[in-house]
Protein backbone atom coordinates (compact mmCIF):
# COMPACT_ATOMS: atom_id res chain seq x y z
CA UNK A 1 0.00 0.00 0.00
CA UNK A 2 1.28 3.71 -0.79
CA UNK A 3 1.72 6.35 1.53
CA UNK A 4 0.23 9.65 1.41
CA UNK A 5 4.11 11.02 1.05
CA UNK A 6 4.42 8.04 -1.70
CA UNK A 7 1.86 9.42 -3.72
CA UNK A 8 3.58 13.07 -3.62
CA UNK A 9 4.92 13.00 -7.34
CA UNK A 10 1.13 12.40 -7.84
CA UNK A 11 1.26 16.10 -9.81
CA UNK A 12 4.33 17.31 -9.42
CA UNK A 13 3.95 17.13 -13.14
CA UNK A 14 5.44 15.19 -16.09
CA UNK A 15 3.18 17.80 -17.89
CA UNK A 16 6.52 19.89 -18.98
CA UNK A 17 8.12 16.69 -20.51
CA UNK A 18 5.59 16.82 -23.58
CA UNK A 19 7.15 15.63 -26.88
CA UNK A 20 9.28 18.38 -27.77
CA UNK A 21 8.87 17.60 -31.25
CA UNK A 22 4.70 17.45 -30.45
CA UNK A 23 5.11 20.75 -29.79
CA UNK A 24 7.12 22.10 -32.21
CA UNK A 25 4.03 21.34 -34.26
CA UNK A 26 2.33 23.17 -32.67
CA UNK A 27 4.29 26.11 -31.93
CA UNK A 28 4.27 25.80 -35.94
CA UNK A 29 0.19 26.95 -35.37
CA UNK A 30 -0.39 30.80 -35.54
CA UNK A 31 -3.97 30.66 -35.11
CA UNK A 32 -4.80 34.90 -35.27
CA UNK A 33 -2.23 37.16 -36.46
CA UNK A 34 0.21 38.20 -34.54
CA UNK A 35 -0.48 41.07 -32.75
CA UNK A 36 2.21 43.92 -32.45
CA UNK A 37 2.05 44.27 -28.36
CA UNK A 38 0.74 42.76 -25.23
CA UNK A 39 -2.49 45.03 -25.02
CA UNK A 40 -3.09 44.19 -28.37
CA UNK A 41 -4.40 41.13 -27.31
CA UNK A 42 -7.94 40.65 -26.32
CA UNK A 43 -10.03 37.75 -25.29
CA UNK A 44 -12.34 35.50 -26.79
CA UNK A 45 -16.17 35.78 -25.92
CA UNK A 46 -15.50 32.36 -25.09
CA UNK A 47 -12.66 33.28 -22.73
CA UNK A 48 -14.10 35.81 -20.78
CA UNK A 49 -17.25 33.54 -20.16
CA UNK A 50 -14.87 30.98 -18.57
CA UNK A 51 -12.65 33.38 -16.46
CA UNK A 52 -16.44 34.61 -15.13
CA UNK A 53 -17.11 31.31 -14.12
CA UNK A 54 -14.13 31.30 -11.44
CA UNK A 55 -14.44 28.23 -9.76
CA UNK A 56 -14.74 24.81 -10.73
CA UNK A 57 -14.28 20.95 -9.03
CA UNK A 58 -12.46 18.16 -11.25
CA UNK A 59 -14.05 14.92 -10.05
CA UNK A 60 -11.53 11.70 -10.17
CA UNK A 61 -13.33 8.49 -10.11
CA UNK A 62 -12.51 4.75 -11.26
CA UNK A 63 -10.09 1.75 -10.88
CA UNK A 64 -7.62 3.79 -8.95
CA UNK A 65 -10.55 4.12 -5.90
CA UNK A 66 -10.68 0.53 -5.32
CA UNK A 67 -6.92 -0.37 -5.99
CA UNK A 68 -5.75 2.34 -3.10
CA UNK A 69 -3.49 4.73 -6.26
CA UNK A 70 -3.14 7.51 -7.96
CA UNK A 71 -1.60 6.51 -10.75
CA UNK A 72 -2.98 3.34 -12.45
CA UNK A 73 -0.75 0.93 -14.68
CA UNK A 74 -3.40 -0.37 -16.84
CA UNK A 75 -3.03 -3.34 -15.81
CA UNK A 76 -6.34 -3.80 -13.32
CA UNK A 77 -9.29 -5.57 -14.29
CA UNK A 78 -12.22 -4.10 -15.14
CA UNK A 79 -14.20 -5.99 -12.45
CA UNK A 80 -12.29 -4.10 -9.72
CA UNK A 81 -15.01 -1.12 -10.65
CA UNK A 82 -17.84 -2.37 -8.84
CA UNK A 83 -19.58 0.26 -6.76
CA UNK A 84 -23.04 -0.16 -5.51
CA UNK A 85 -24.39 3.56 -4.72
CA UNK A 86 -22.98 5.75 -7.50
CA UNK A 87 -24.31 9.28 -7.23
CA UNK A 88 -23.22 12.14 -9.10
CA UNK A 89 -26.36 14.28 -7.79
CA UNK A 90 -24.01 14.14 -4.70
CA UNK A 91 -21.95 14.94 -6.34
CA UNK A 92 -22.73 17.71 -8.21
CA UNK A 93 -24.76 19.50 -5.39
CA UNK A 94 -21.70 19.37 -2.88
CA UNK A 95 -19.68 21.21 -5.28
CA UNK A 96 -22.43 23.73 -5.76
CA UNK A 97 -22.85 24.05 -2.48
CA UNK A 98 -19.22 24.67 -2.16
CA UNK A 99 -19.68 27.92 -4.52
CA UNK A 100 -18.52 26.17 -8.11
CA UNK A 101 -20.21 26.80 -11.19
CA UNK A 102 -18.90 23.64 -13.18
CA UNK A 103 -17.76 20.12 -12.90
CA UNK A 104 -15.47 18.64 -15.32
CA UNK A 105 -15.06 14.74 -15.07
CA UNK A 106 -12.13 12.35 -15.51
CA UNK A 107 -13.44 10.08 -18.29
CA UNK A 108 -10.54 8.20 -18.72
CA UNK A 109 -6.86 8.46 -16.25
CA UNK A 110 -3.52 7.76 -17.60
CA UNK A 111 -4.35 3.79 -16.59
CA UNK A 112 -6.93 3.83 -19.57
CA UNK A 113 -10.39 2.88 -18.09
CA UNK A 114 -12.90 4.36 -19.71
CA UNK A 115 -16.14 5.55 -17.64
CA UNK A 116 -18.46 5.68 -20.37
CA UNK A 117 -18.64 2.49 -22.88
CA UNK A 118 -16.43 3.60 -25.07
CA UNK A 119 -16.29 1.61 -28.61
CA UNK A 120 -12.46 1.75 -29.05
CA UNK A 121 -11.78 -0.62 -26.22
CA UNK A 122 -13.03 -3.25 -24.16
CA UNK A 123 -11.33 -1.38 -20.82
CA UNK A 124 -14.49 0.66 -19.59
CA UNK A 125 -17.01 0.06 -17.67
CA UNK A 126 -18.60 -1.81 -20.21
CA UNK A 127 -16.91 -4.96 -18.70
CA UNK A 128 -17.02 -4.34 -15.49
CA UNK A 129 -20.23 -5.76 -13.27
CA UNK A 130 -21.20 -2.17 -12.42
CA UNK A 131 -24.66 -2.05 -13.70
CA UNK A 132 -24.43 -5.36 -15.48
CA UNK A 133 -21.69 -3.74 -18.00
CA UNK A 134 -24.87 -1.34 -19.15
CA UNK A 135 -23.76 1.90 -16.76
CA UNK A 136 -22.73 5.11 -18.73
CA UNK A 137 -20.83 7.68 -15.78
CA UNK A 138 -20.46 10.29 -17.92
CA UNK A 139 -23.94 10.40 -19.11
CA UNK A 140 -25.19 10.08 -15.17
CA UNK A 141 -23.03 13.05 -14.33
CA UNK A 142 -23.44 15.24 -17.45
CA UNK A 143 -27.23 14.74 -16.43
CA UNK A 144 -26.74 15.26 -12.88
CA UNK A 145 -24.59 18.23 -13.08
CA UNK A 146 -26.75 20.25 -15.70
CA UNK A 147 -29.60 19.22 -13.15
CA UNK A 148 -28.11 21.76 -11.03
CA UNK A 149 -28.07 24.71 -13.24
CA UNK A 150 -23.59 23.99 -13.29
CA UNK A 151 -21.88 23.64 -16.65
CA UNK A 152 -19.83 20.67 -17.84
CA UNK A 153 -16.49 19.55 -18.86
CA UNK A 154 -14.57 16.59 -19.48
CA UNK A 155 -10.51 14.59 -18.89
CA UNK A 156 -9.27 12.71 -21.56
CA UNK A 157 -5.69 11.64 -20.48
CA UNK A 158 -3.35 11.83 -23.43
CA UNK A 159 -1.02 9.01 -21.61
CA UNK A 160 -2.56 5.24 -21.78
CA UNK A 161 -0.90 2.97 -20.03
CA UNK A 162 -3.52 0.21 -20.98
CA UNK A 163 -4.31 0.84 -24.75
CA UNK A 164 -1.66 -1.71 -26.82
CA UNK A 165 -1.74 0.89 -29.59
CA UNK A 166 -0.22 3.59 -27.26
CA UNK A 167 2.64 1.89 -28.84
CA UNK A 168 2.40 3.18 -32.25
CA UNK A 169 2.06 6.94 -32.29
CA UNK A 170 -0.42 7.19 -35.60
CA UNK A 171 -2.10 4.10 -34.24
CA UNK A 172 -3.28 5.66 -30.79
CA UNK A 173 -3.33 9.28 -32.60
CA UNK A 174 -6.86 7.57 -34.41
CA UNK A 175 -7.44 6.02 -31.22
CA UNK A 176 -7.91 8.77 -29.15
CA UNK A 177 -9.18 10.91 -31.37
CA UNK A 178 -11.95 8.31 -32.00
CA UNK A 179 -12.30 8.45 -27.93
CA UNK A 180 -12.68 12.42 -28.55
CA UNK A 181 -15.42 12.17 -30.94
CA UNK A 182 -17.43 9.42 -28.85
CA UNK A 183 -17.44 12.12 -25.73
CA UNK A 184 -17.97 15.87 -27.66
CA UNK A 185 -20.49 14.56 -29.34
CA UNK A 186 -23.40 13.14 -26.99
CA UNK A 187 -22.20 15.10 -23.86
CA UNK A 188 -22.31 18.57 -24.84
CA UNK A 189 -22.38 21.06 -24.57
CA UNK A 190 -18.65 21.56 -22.91
CA UNK A 191 -17.57 23.90 -21.24
CA UNK A 192 -13.78 23.13 -20.74
CA UNK A 193 -11.72 19.98 -22.09
CA UNK A 194 -8.60 18.83 -20.41
CA UNK A 195 -5.27 18.04 -21.71
CA UNK A 196 -2.90 16.53 -19.09
CA UNK A 197 0.35 15.90 -20.46
CA UNK A 198 1.61 13.58 -17.64
CA UNK A 199 3.60 10.85 -18.32
CA UNK A 200 4.11 11.66 -22.14
CA UNK A 201 7.76 11.63 -22.34
CA UNK A 202 9.12 10.22 -25.53
CA UNK A 203 5.24 9.87 -27.25
CA UNK A 204 4.24 11.91 -30.57
CA UNK A 205 0.60 13.28 -30.12
CA UNK A 206 -1.13 14.61 -33.02
CA UNK A 207 -2.39 17.28 -30.96
CA UNK A 208 -3.58 19.69 -33.88
CA UNK A 209 -5.78 16.37 -35.07
CA UNK A 210 -7.51 15.70 -31.33
CA UNK A 211 -8.66 19.51 -31.31
CA UNK A 212 -9.79 19.85 -34.86
CA UNK A 213 -11.71 16.75 -33.40
CA UNK A 214 -12.85 18.67 -30.76
CA UNK A 215 -13.71 22.11 -32.51
CA UNK A 216 -15.70 20.33 -35.15
CA UNK A 217 -18.28 19.18 -32.06
CA UNK A 218 -17.53 21.66 -29.22
CA UNK A 219 -16.07 25.44 -30.94
CA UNK A 220 -17.30 26.93 -27.34
CA UNK A 221 -15.00 24.23 -25.30
CA UNK A 222 -12.06 26.14 -23.19
CA UNK A 223 -8.84 23.83 -23.94
CA UNK A 224 -6.54 23.59 -20.60
CA UNK A 225 -3.52 22.26 -21.21
CA UNK A 226 0.48 23.31 -20.38
CA UNK A 227 1.59 26.46 -21.59
CA UNK A 228 4.01 24.01 -23.83
CA UNK A 229 0.67 23.41 -26.07
CA UNK A 230 0.66 27.28 -26.41
CA UNK A 231 -1.22 26.94 -30.20
CA UNK A 232 -3.83 25.07 -28.96
CA UNK A 233 -4.56 25.56 -24.61
CA UNK A 234 -7.22 28.74 -24.18
CA UNK A 235 -6.62 28.65 -20.80
CA UNK A 236 -3.12 27.52 -18.81
CA UNK A 237 -1.82 25.46 -15.78
CA UNK A 238 -0.08 27.63 -13.29
CA UNK A 239 2.77 25.23 -12.95
CA UNK A 240 1.77 23.61 -9.26
CA UNK A 241 -0.99 22.43 -7.24
CA UNK A 242 -0.75 24.15 -4.37
CA UNK A 243 -3.94 26.08 -5.62
CA UNK A 244 -2.17 29.10 -5.39
CA UNK A 245 -0.82 32.13 -7.73
CA UNK A 246 2.15 33.62 -7.13
CA UNK A 247 3.02 37.35 -8.10
CA UNK A 248 1.23 39.49 -10.75
CA UNK A 249 -1.09 37.95 -12.85
CA UNK A 250 -1.87 38.72 -16.27
CA UNK A 251 -3.07 37.05 -18.73
CA UNK A 252 -1.04 37.77 -21.77
CA UNK A 253 1.73 36.46 -21.71
CA UNK A 254 4.85 35.49 -24.90
CA UNK A 255 5.69 31.63 -25.66
CA UNK A 256 8.94 32.12 -28.71
CA UNK A 257 7.50 35.75 -29.30
CA UNK A 258 4.11 34.84 -30.19
CA UNK A 259 1.67 36.32 -27.49
CA UNK A 260 -1.82 35.09 -26.47
CA UNK A 261 -4.70 35.78 -23.90
CA UNK A 262 -4.19 32.20 -21.89
CA UNK A 263 -5.89 33.00 -18.43
CA UNK A 264 -4.60 30.60 -15.63
CA UNK A 265 -6.07 27.79 -14.27
CA UNK A 266 -4.99 26.54 -10.92
CA UNK A 267 -5.71 22.78 -9.75
CA UNK A 268 -5.53 21.67 -5.71
CA UNK A 269 -7.21 18.58 -4.54
CA UNK A 270 -9.49 18.78 -1.58
CA UNK A 271 -7.10 16.64 -0.01
CA UNK A 272 -3.69 16.96 0.73
CA UNK A 273 -1.92 15.01 -1.84
CA UNK A 274 -4.37 13.01 -3.31
CA UNK A 275 -6.59 13.54 -6.18
CA UNK A 276 -8.47 9.55 -6.06
CA UNK A 277 -10.06 8.54 -2.60
CA UNK A 278 -8.00 6.65 0.03
CA UNK A 279 -8.86 4.74 3.02
CA UNK A 280 -7.10 7.62 5.03
CA UNK A 281 -8.82 10.39 3.63
CA UNK A 282 -10.23 11.30 6.76
CA UNK A 283 -7.02 12.52 7.72
CA UNK A 284 -5.65 14.24 4.87
CA UNK A 285 -9.16 16.78 4.52
CA UNK A 286 -8.07 20.29 3.86
CA UNK A 287 -9.56 22.39 6.32
CA UNK A 288 -12.10 25.67 5.59
CA UNK A 289 -8.99 28.03 6.43
CA UNK A 290 -6.75 26.50 3.76
CA UNK A 291 -9.37 26.38 1.36
CA UNK A 292 -10.35 30.56 1.61
CA UNK A 293 -6.65 31.06 1.80
CA UNK A 294 -6.39 28.79 -1.77
CA UNK A 295 -9.60 30.89 -2.97
CA UNK A 296 -8.00 34.27 -2.42
CA UNK A 297 -5.08 33.11 -3.87
CA UNK A 298 -5.94 32.08 -6.78
CA UNK A 299 -9.77 33.51 -7.54
CA UNK A 300 -8.48 36.70 -5.67
CA UNK A 301 -5.76 36.81 -8.11
CA UNK A 302 -7.88 36.58 -11.24
CA UNK A 303 -7.93 33.30 -12.08
CA UNK A 304 -9.90 30.23 -12.28
CA UNK A 305 -9.79 27.76 -9.30
CA UNK A 306 -10.38 23.80 -10.06
CA UNK A 307 -10.55 22.05 -6.46
CA UNK A 308 -10.39 18.12 -6.97
CA UNK A 309 -13.08 15.73 -5.24
CA UNK A 310 -13.20 12.24 -4.90
CA UNK A 311 -15.75 9.59 -4.33
CA UNK A 312 -15.38 7.04 -2.44
CA UNK A 313 -15.52 2.81 -3.26
CA UNK A 314 -19.29 3.22 -3.12
CA UNK A 315 -19.26 5.95 -5.73
CA UNK A 316 -20.08 8.55 -2.93
CA UNK A 317 -18.43 11.84 -1.49
CA UNK A 318 -17.75 10.78 1.99
CA UNK A 319 -19.45 12.62 4.30
CA UNK A 320 -16.94 14.93 5.78
CA UNK A 321 -16.23 16.15 2.55
CA UNK A 322 -19.36 16.75 2.05
CA UNK A 323 -19.70 18.71 5.14
CA UNK A 324 -16.37 20.63 4.85
CA UNK A 325 -17.23 21.74 0.77
CA UNK A 326 -20.76 23.16 2.09
CA UNK A 327 -18.99 24.95 4.95
CA UNK A 328 -16.78 26.33 2.66
CA UNK A 329 -19.13 27.50 0.49
CA UNK A 330 -20.69 29.11 4.11
CA UNK A 331 -17.67 30.90 4.88
CA UNK A 332 -16.83 32.36 1.38
CA UNK A 333 -20.67 33.97 1.12
CA UNK A 334 -20.09 35.31 4.60
CA UNK A 335 -16.85 36.53 3.71
CA UNK A 336 -17.24 38.22 0.06
CA UNK A 337 -21.04 37.50 -0.41
CA UNK A 338 -22.81 40.89 -2.34
CA UNK A 339 -24.38 41.71 1.14
CA UNK A 340 -21.30 41.80 2.90
CA UNK A 341 -19.78 44.65 0.50
CA UNK A 342 -19.85 48.52 2.27
CA UNK A 343 -19.18 50.11 -0.77
CA UNK A 344 -22.92 49.61 -1.32
CA UNK A 345 -23.38 51.81 1.34
CA UNK A 346 -21.88 54.60 -1.16
CA UNK A 347 -23.38 58.17 -1.31
CA UNK A 348 -25.30 58.78 -4.73
CA UNK A 349 -23.03 59.87 -7.26
CA UNK A 350 -22.64 59.91 -11.01
CA UNK A 351 -24.11 57.02 -13.14
CA UNK A 352 -20.60 56.24 -14.34
CA UNK A 353 -19.24 55.68 -10.80
CA UNK A 354 -22.40 53.53 -9.91
CA UNK A 355 -21.54 51.54 -12.17
CA UNK A 356 -18.60 50.34 -10.44
CA UNK A 357 -20.59 49.50 -7.19
CA UNK A 358 -23.94 47.88 -8.56
CA UNK A 359 -22.90 44.20 -8.20
CA UNK A 360 -23.85 43.98 -12.11
CA UNK A 361 -20.88 42.25 -13.85
CA UNK A 362 -22.40 43.43 -17.17
CA UNK A 363 -22.38 47.04 -16.00
CA UNK A 364 -18.68 49.08 -15.71
CA UNK A 365 -16.56 52.52 -15.30
CA UNK A 366 -14.74 53.60 -17.45
CA UNK A 367 -11.79 56.38 -17.45
CA UNK A 368 -11.69 58.80 -19.42
CA UNK A 369 -11.47 58.13 -23.03
CA UNK A 370 -7.78 57.75 -23.70
CA UNK A 371 -5.94 58.51 -20.25
CA UNK A 372 -3.20 56.05 -18.64
CA UNK A 373 -4.38 57.69 -15.31
CA UNK A 374 -7.64 57.98 -13.52
CA UNK A 375 -9.90 58.02 -9.93
CA UNK A 376 -12.45 56.13 -9.16
CA UNK A 377 -13.97 57.64 -6.09
CA UNK A 378 -16.41 56.67 -3.34
CA UNK A 379 -18.20 58.53 -0.11
CA UNK A 380 -20.04 57.34 2.77
CA UNK A 381 -22.19 59.28 5.13
CA UNK A 382 -20.80 57.82 7.90
CA UNK A 383 -17.28 56.09 8.47
CA UNK A 384 -17.18 52.83 7.52
CA UNK A 385 -14.21 50.36 8.61
CA UNK A 386 -12.71 47.76 5.31
CA UNK A 387 -9.66 45.77 5.37
CA UNK A 388 -10.38 43.64 2.29
CA UNK A 389 -10.99 45.57 -1.09
CA UNK A 390 -12.32 43.96 -3.89
CA UNK A 391 -11.39 45.08 -8.01
CA UNK A 392 -12.47 43.66 -11.32
CA UNK A 393 -10.97 44.36 -14.70
CA UNK A 394 -13.73 44.86 -17.56
CA UNK A 395 -11.17 42.63 -19.78
CA UNK A 396 -13.02 42.34 -23.12
CA UNK A 397 -11.11 45.67 -24.76
CA UNK A 398 -7.88 43.90 -22.71
CA UNK A 399 -6.49 43.77 -19.54
CA UNK A 400 -5.27 47.70 -18.92
CA UNK A 401 -4.01 48.82 -16.03
CA UNK A 402 -0.64 48.24 -14.54
CA UNK A 403 -0.45 49.76 -11.44
CA UNK A 404 -2.94 50.98 -9.01
CA UNK A 405 -3.43 51.77 -5.29
CA UNK A 406 -6.39 51.22 -2.79
CA UNK A 407 -6.58 54.84 -0.86
CA UNK A 408 -8.33 56.04 2.23
CA UNK A 409 -8.75 59.55 3.38
CA UNK A 410 -7.27 59.47 6.63
CA UNK A 411 -6.62 63.07 8.50
CA UNK A 412 -7.15 65.10 5.73
CA UNK A 413 -5.00 63.38 3.31
CA UNK A 414 -5.01 60.19 1.09
CA UNK A 415 -3.19 57.20 2.66
CA UNK A 416 -2.37 54.28 0.20
CA UNK A 417 -3.57 50.76 1.92
CA UNK A 418 -2.72 48.76 -0.89
CA UNK A 419 -0.83 48.96 -3.96
CA UNK A 420 0.41 46.44 -7.26
CA UNK A 421 0.43 45.79 -10.90
CA UNK A 422 -2.44 43.69 -12.26
CA UNK A 423 -5.95 44.12 -11.64
CA UNK A 424 -7.26 41.25 -14.19
CA UNK A 425 -10.39 39.36 -13.49
CA UNK A 426 -10.56 40.26 -9.99
CA UNK A 427 -8.07 41.52 -7.17
CA UNK A 428 -8.57 40.96 -3.52
CA UNK A 429 -6.20 43.28 -1.69
CA UNK A 430 -5.68 43.01 2.11
CA UNK A 431 -4.36 45.52 4.52
CA UNK A 432 -4.96 47.05 8.16
CA UNK A 433 -8.40 47.96 8.94
CA UNK A 434 -8.71 51.74 7.87
CA UNK A 435 -11.89 54.00 8.41
CA UNK A 436 -12.70 56.63 6.55
CA UNK A 437 -15.76 58.51 4.62
CA UNK A 438 -14.24 58.38 1.66
CA UNK A 439 -12.17 56.07 -0.48
CA UNK A 440 -10.68 55.51 -3.69
CA UNK A 441 -9.07 53.66 -6.12
CA UNK A 442 -6.58 55.56 -7.80
CA UNK A 443 -5.17 54.04 -11.52
CA UNK A 444 -1.73 55.05 -11.42
CA UNK A 445 -0.89 54.10 -14.79
CA UNK A 446 -3.08 51.93 -17.88
CA UNK A 447 -1.66 51.07 -20.78
CA UNK A 448 -5.14 52.72 -22.30
CA UNK A 449 -8.37 53.43 -21.08
CA UNK A 450 -9.39 51.91 -17.63
CA UNK A 451 -12.91 49.98 -17.23
CA UNK A 452 -13.58 48.30 -14.00
CA UNK A 453 -16.41 46.47 -13.63
CA UNK A 454 -17.11 46.18 -9.51
CA UNK A 455 -15.12 47.70 -6.90
CA UNK A 456 -16.09 46.81 -3.28
CA UNK A 457 -15.06 46.65 0.36
CA UNK A 458 -15.37 44.08 3.12
CA UNK A 459 -14.38 44.12 6.52
CA UNK A 460 -13.40 40.49 7.37
CA UNK A 461 -13.34 39.55 10.72
CA UNK A 462 -12.97 36.22 10.87
CA UNK A 463 -9.50 35.36 9.69
CA UNK A 464 -9.64 32.45 12.01
CA UNK A 465 -11.96 30.43 9.84
CA UNK A 466 -11.82 27.07 11.64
Amino acid sequence: MKTASDRTHRHRRLRHRLLTSALACAFAWTGAATAENFTDITPSPQQTHWQDLEFGVIVHFGTNTFLDREWGDGSASPSVFNPDHVDPDQWAKAAKAAGARYLVLVAKHHDGFALWPTGKSDYSVKNSPWMHGKGDLVRMTEEAVRRQGMEFGIYLSPWDRHEPSYKNSGAYDAYYAGQVEELVQPYGPLVEWWLDGAGSAGHIYDFKKYIETLRTYQPNAMVFADVGLFAYGDIRWVGQEDGRIHGENWNVIDRHGELRWRPVEVDTPLHKLQWFWHPDSDQTLKSVAELMDIWENSVGLGGQLMLGLAPNRHGLLPEADVTRLKAFGEALRARYGNDRDLARQHLPTDANTAAALDDDGDTFWSAPEGSHHALLEVDFAQPVTFNHSMTTEWLNAGQQVQKYAVQAWVDGAWKTVAQAEAIGHMKIDRFAPVTTSKVRLNILSSTGTAHIRDFKLFDVTDPATP
